[in-house]
């Protein structure tokens, strides 16, 4: 097949973009013919080694260190209900190729949506223009390589159709209202995507991918005595639709109704300096805030992150180990290849408490003198990659949830968090606890709300006095990481920790109302 334009493309298997917006029925299935003898750029596109040779030879014409093609085609769509009726239902098609000259530090970077030989040679054209050198070879031939598979679906998954999404969307609305009286609005979605890639390197790697992403959700309005308080909960991942059963329709509602109705007896606790507990799961999207960003590579070889010259040194205590992980099954950061054709790996931060390595992408890398990591990531074929993390976790340790939790003695207790702040640099951070408890004598008491954490990255990760053995992982699909401009979807995970001391923004006296 020759390549042909996108828009034709479209046009000819989908009844042109416009027509997902207007018709909940179509859907991915209708636009992503199955292959599962892979090939599917080939197939669909034209996309052959002699053209990638031809395209990777423009983009290093004038010179290089190496350069990358990244195709991709991604289907999404979002069906979501209020109170028992369809008030969104909306799609999206992305379809294109990006392509990068890289030398050095030094990036150009072309793309286009149009899968021509013409479009995409003059996408390459403009990538050359970062060197004016001469030509850089490419290698004769490509090989794929050998990776996990780390959200399996069968070969022909083309998405969930709305026709199955709708009934989970009535059952989570049904549920909410049915488990409290006092549930006055509810409103449910289920968004999904199909993202098919293929990475194509001029050191020889051609590496295809079908990624599957999505959530459910359920927020949920209560009210009491004339007081509303509101919540949210969502799960999902890299799964196809068979994960998406009564028990997790129950898991969404319950925990969304629950959580509102414990706001009416919450309390604000005392503003100041105390010790902070960490709950297992959610919470480590401060690990993955406050913590994480600043081991990335490039902020590292600026030296604008604290950790730029902390590698082989310790940073916490020798019962802490932090990973940056691909290879999680299902969960929204893990990635069988990166965007630039590295298979997703394990990546040890921090071990026994000494820093022992960065999240690198190809660039990073070639900097440091050392393998990627799998961490070279993009938004879409319209950015280039850089280093990003996957699912970013701290291991348990041998203490006791109740044990950590006594060792605070007086102070809070965080089970979610949302609406962060974080200078990368510096690694300040505030964060809002939206679910917790005060922690009274050793036990925890009254639940909290309203209340900020403050503190800096690396000092809370130095400040961490114990650890305990209930490491759980953030099972949502709706959380993105943005950097740069550019969002990808992540997980994170924690066990319950104790952390020395934080400020805490409350009241000046505990009981404070809000």
């Amino acid at each position: 097949m020759k390549p042909i334009p996108r828009r034709k493309f479209i046009r000819g298997t989908a009844m042109a973009g416009g027509a997902l917006l207007l018709l909940p029925e179509l859907e991915a299935s209708m636009l992503l013919d199955p292959d599962p003898s892979g090939n599917y750029f080939l197939k669909e596109f034209g996309i052959d080694e002699t053209l990638c040779h031809k395209l990777l030879a423009k983009a290093l014409s004038r010179g290089g260190d190496f350069a990358d093609l990244f195709f991709e085609f991604t289907v999404s769509n979002y069906l979501g209900l209020e109170d028992g009726k369809v008030n969104q239902s909306y799609g999206d098609i992305s379809l294109g190729v990006g392509i990068r000259t890289v030398k050095g530090d030094q990036i150009g970077y072309g793309f286009t949506q149009e899968l021509t030989e013409e479009s995409m040679l003059s996408a390459a054209a403009t990538a050359s223009t970062l060197c004016d050198m001469n030509a850089t070879p490419v290698i004769g031939s490509f090989t794929a390589p050998k990776t996990g598979n780390y959200y399996p679906v069968a070969p022909d998954f083309n998405g969930i159709p709305a026709k199955s999404k709708l009934p989970l969307l009535q059952a989570i609305n049904q549920k909410c209202f049915a488990l409290s009286p006092e549930i006055v609005k509810v409103n449910a979605g289920f968004s999904n995507a199909v993202k098919r890639v293929m990475v194509v390197t001029s050191d020889g790697v051609m590496a295809e991918d079908l990624v599957p992403s999505g959530f459910i959700y359920a927020s949920v309005v209560a009210e009491r005595n004339g007081k509303r308080e509101q919540s949210f909960w969502n799960l999902g991942g890299r799964r196809d639709f068979s994960f998406y059963s009564d028990d997790v329709i129950n898991q969404v509602s319950t925990k969304a109704v629950n959580s509102a109705l414990k706001l009416f007896d919450a309390i604000q606790p005392p503003a100041g300096e105390v010790p902070v507990v960490l709950g297992p799961g959610v919470t480590g999207i401060l690990l993955h805030e406050a913590i994480g960003h600043g081991m990335e590579a490039d902020f590292n070889r600026k030296n604008i992150s604290t950790y730029s010259t902390m590698l082989g040194k310790k940073v916490a205590e020798p019962f802490i180990t932090i990973i940056d992980d691909a290879t999680n099954m299902n969960l929204a950061g893990s990635i069988n290849i990166d965007d630039e054709g590295t298979p997703g790996k394990k990546t040890m931060m921090v071990e026994n408490g000494i820093l022992t390595s960065y999240i690198h992408d190809k660039i990073s890398a070639k900097h440091y003198g050392v393998e990627p990591t799998g961490n070279g990531r993009r938004q879409d074929f319209q950015n280039y990659p850089m280093p990003r993390m996957r699912n970013t976790y701290m291991l348990g340790g041998s203490s006791t949830p109740e044990d950590v939790i006594k060792q605070a003695g007086n102070g809070i207790y965080v089970e979610d968090v949302s609406n962060g702040q974080v200078k990368i640099g510096e690694g300040d951070f505030a964060f809002y606890v939206s679910q917790g408890r005060l922690i009274e004598n050793g036990r925890l008491t009254s639940p909290i709300k309203d209340v900020n954490i403050m503190g800096n990255g690396p000092k809370m990760l130095a400040n961490i006095t114990a650890v305990a053995n209930d490491l759980e992982m953030y099972f949502g699909g709706a959380g993105q990481c943005g950097k740069n401009g550019q969002g990808v979807p992540v997980s994170f995970g924690l066990p319950t920790c104790l952390v020395k001391s934080l400020t805490v923004g409350g009241t000046q006296q505990k009981g404070g109302q809000s």
